[in-house]
């Protein structure tokens, strides 16, 4: 099995529980035989989307910063994992910023998505995903890919209060694994 994968990691910190989960998932994904890129959102410059709709005349957004590199893998990919911790109830700023932007693939495109398989992946300290805020950014997802005509393949989620803990879960490990080795499989 081959196939493109993009992998948009959230975290402030690029040691960070959702990052090491989203690094195996890009090594469950390249064993499968997928060609991985993961772009780490925090050390890159991207702007908020500003609402101009340019996008819907111009073909694409026009603001010039990094989301133009991320748009050019998006267009190739086969599927996308979106990985990042649990901040303030929803997942984090910089996964936010990002996928504001997807606005202008899909204005420009309302095909641009279809068909992609989407797996997620998310943290938390809580070990509740009620009082923890995850179940917020999942029903965001679980809308994000019903709209956009994509296919949520699988989910890997769990609470890790400290930088380090998901190493020390095996189970947690093993599923971001599964997730980049299911990422890779057309959807039936």
């Amino acid at each position: 099995m081959s196939g493109n994968i993009v992998i948009l990691k959230g975290s402030p910190r690029k040691k960070g529980n959702s990052s090491v989960l989203a690094d195996r998932a890009a090594q469950g994904a390249r064993d499968a035989g997928a060609s991985v890129k993961c772009f780490e959102l925090h050390e890159l410059q991207l702007h908020p989307c500003d609402g101009c709709d340019a996008c819907r005349s111009a073909g694409g957004c026009v603001i010039s910063d990094d989301m133009e590199i991320i748009y050019g893998e998006l267009a190739k990919a086969d599927g996308v994992i979106f990985a990042s911790p649990i901040y303030w109830f929803t997942y984090s700023a910089q996964l936010k910023v990002c996928i504001d932007r997807l606005y202008a693939l899909w204005n420009s495109d309302h095909d641009s998505f279809k068909g992609k398989r989407f797996g997620i992946i998310l943290t938390y300290g809580d070990e509740d995903l009620y009082t923890s805020g995850a179940i917020n950014a999942m029903h965001t997802f679980e809308s994000m890919s019903r709209f956009l005509g994509s296919k949520i393949t699988g989910w890997v989620h769990g609470s890790v209060g400290d930088i380090g803990d998901a190493l020390k879960d095996p189970g947690l490990m093993g599923k971001a694994y599964q997730l980049g080795k299911t990422i890779v499989q057309p959807v039936a």
